[in-house]
């Protein structure tokens, strides 16, 4: 899911002394991060560490203090970010007629999706879907796709258009060994081409060390931002994960 704003590639995101709260429980309190173009940011932490209220703060959608500012390559600042997220799954009527066509064509006209799909549009949506290797799930129901399937899905779906800043929450949690190294290959694949920052939140501490550039353990504020290996080995985030999680000894 993506706005429309104009893509400015090689965009950074600068988060300071971010704070939300809900009702009298401090969810997040004085959030500082930072991640820049090209770089595939791990946002690490215990389950209600505040990641996903992070993430969703960072799109608008929660009411915080403090500042999220977006910058381009040359440091100007760019006031509408196009933000592309890709969320754990999709809650749908698996039984519901529409196809991944018509949600990729309801995105891109404000017409119906039962009035039919002009050719331009449909070829621009399997241009879109060939990127993510699921441009043969142009025609299929979305009930009837696999989670692997799905979650490539909408990926695309956040690349349409392409976004200043790509946000993946969990994205691989209902996937398949398989189905995870080819989402992630993609991931990585994109990043190289476009030189977008990503966020990506994750449980998996193989998959942080695997594709993430840059890590930030979160507990309610960052506790830490560095390099993957310098964050898995800082003692806490090693509690917290366990030493043989990391790959530590004792």
């Amino acid at each position: 899911m993506s706005h429309t704003i104009p893509c400015s590639c090689h965009c950074s995101v600068k988060i300071k002394h971010l704070g939300v709260k809900k009702g009298d429980n401090v969810i997040l309190q004085d959030v500082t991060l930072t991640a820049n173009h090209g770089e595939i940011l791990a946002l690490i932490g215990r389950n209600g560490a505040g990641k996903t209220t992070l993430l969703k703060a960072i799109m608008g959608q929660l009411p915080h203090t403090g500042t999220i500012s977006f910058f381009n390559a040359q440091g100007a600042s760019i006031d509408r970010p196009r933000i592309g997220y890709v969320p754990q799954s999709l809650a749908f009527d698996r039984s519901t007629p529409v196809t991944v066509a018509d949600m990729f064509c309801a995105n891109r006209s404000r017409l119906p999706v039962w009035l039919g799909h002009r050719q331009s549009q449909l070829e621009q949506v399997e241009k879109m879907l060939k990127k993510v290797g699921a441009h043969a799930q142009l025609h299929k129901t979305l009930g009837s796709l696999s989670g692997g399937e799905l979650q490539r899905i909408l990926l695309a779906y956040a690349l349409d258009p392409i976004p200043d800043l790509l946000l993946l929450d969990e994205p691989v949690s209902a996937v398949d060994r398989k189905g995870t190294g080819v989402f992630y290959q993609m991931v990585t694949s994109l990043r190289s081409e476009y030189h977008m920052p990503i966020i990506l939140v994750s449980h998996d501490i193989g998959h942080v060390k695997k594709y993430a550039t840059n890590a930030a353990f979160l507990d309610r504020t960052v506790v830490m931002q560095n390099t993957v290996d310098k964050v898995l080995n800082n003692p806490v985030v090693r509690e917290t994960f366990g030493l043989d999680a990391v790959g530590g000894n004792p």
